[in-house]
């Protein structure tokens, strides 16, 4: 499977490094690419550093991929991204801003991040969005409503409780394992409702 992972500027950093993990293990071919406050969030929340360059983040953060994943600049509109002639199956944007969210449903294209989910929903093709956001505004609800109706799936970045966490870690893959079934994709990192 080819997946476009974007990662833009909400908290929730560890989410997208364990999403990047998990889509390495199940073979994806994955294409990365971070907006400027994607990489300051990265920086700050795994590596508690905000200072980190951009090309250090990326390094560090790709430790988690085994070599399986490609990153493209922001502004790299040449990307196979930025086409629905490439062959992409699924897009993923997380986690996403409500501003990234914002610029999605009004159909405006200011980075590759954007015009990837574009590209995503023109060509009706798998959009899942990973907002943690919180409390949400009119506007906020109104824009993912827009891009519900679209064709995206918004899947918020919030684990439930009932699978017996007993370490953010397993909190976090609740999530991510939740976004690899909406991907179709096989996986052992949360325990199913119903199994014991």
């Amino acid at each position: 499977m080819h997946v476009f992972l974007g990662i833009t500027g909400a908290s929730g950093a560890p989410y997208a490094a364990r999403l990047l993990e998990a889509l390495a293990a199940a073979d994806c071919e994955i294409g990365i690419c971070a907006s400027r406050a994607g990489i300051e969030v990265l920086a700050t929340e795994l590596f508690a550093d905000p200072a980190l360059p951009r090309d250090e983040t990326l390094a560090r953060l790709l430790e988690h991929a085994s070599g399986a994943a490609r990153v493209y600049d922001p502004e790299d509109w040449s990307a196979p991204y930025a086409s629905g002639s490439a062959k992409v199956d699924a897009y993923v944007i997380c986690p996403c801003s409500m501003g990234t969210v914002g610029t999605i449903a009004s159909g405006a294209m200011s980075n590759l991040v954007h015009r990837a989910a574009s590209v995503a929903l023109k060509e009706e093709r798998r959009l899942v969005l990973m907002p943690r956001e919180t409390p949400l505004s009119a506007i906020h609800l109104r824009n993912m409503l827009t891009l519900r109706e679209a064709g995206a799936t918004i899947l918020f970045l919030a684990p439930g409780f009932y699978h017996g966490a007993e370490t953010v870690e397993n909190l976090v893959d609740f999530v991510v394992a939740r976004a690899l079934d909406l991907l179709g994709l096989e996986h052992a990192l949360a325990r199913r409702w119903g199994q014991s």
